[in-house]
């Protein structure tokens, strides 16, 4: 499955992830003050999600198909494949840029990297 979404559809799967189940006209209501989105454009916007197989729309409705855990990891894999050749140290040191890491973030990384690694 395609889990590419553009920035409209990511914040429409945010607002489905939050307040699933949600019925269609309920979740215009919600698009309307957070997107700005005029109830054509939800609904356009819902179809095509609904056609990819993200979302569901039965009896009106709407309901997600994917965690948001999974786009997330889609995401960022296609972020380190396309631009830092998989290379997930490169991806990181760019990320960072100049900041420090706090003791805390370095610790919760190191324990990542630790369930991660590859027992040899």
């Amino acid at each position: 499955m395609n889990y590419k979404l553009c920035d409209g559809e990511y914040h429409l799967m945010e607002i489905v992830w939050e307040l699933e189940p949600i019925s269609s006209t309920e979740l215009h209501k919600v698009c309307l003050p957070r997107l700005g989105w005029k109830k054509s454009t939800t609904y356009t916007m819902l179809r095509k999600l609904c056609g990819r197989g993200l979302l569901l729309n039965q009896d009106s409705i709407v309901t997600s198909s994917v965690k948001k855990e999974e786009i997330e990891r889609y995401d960022s894999r296609e972020v380190v494949e396309t631009r830092f050749n998989c290379s997930l140290p490169k991806f990181v040191a760019a990320f960072l840029g100049e900041r420090k890491l706090s003791q805390k973030d370095a610790d919760e990384l190191q324990k990542l990297i630790d369930t991660y690694r590859k027992k040899e």
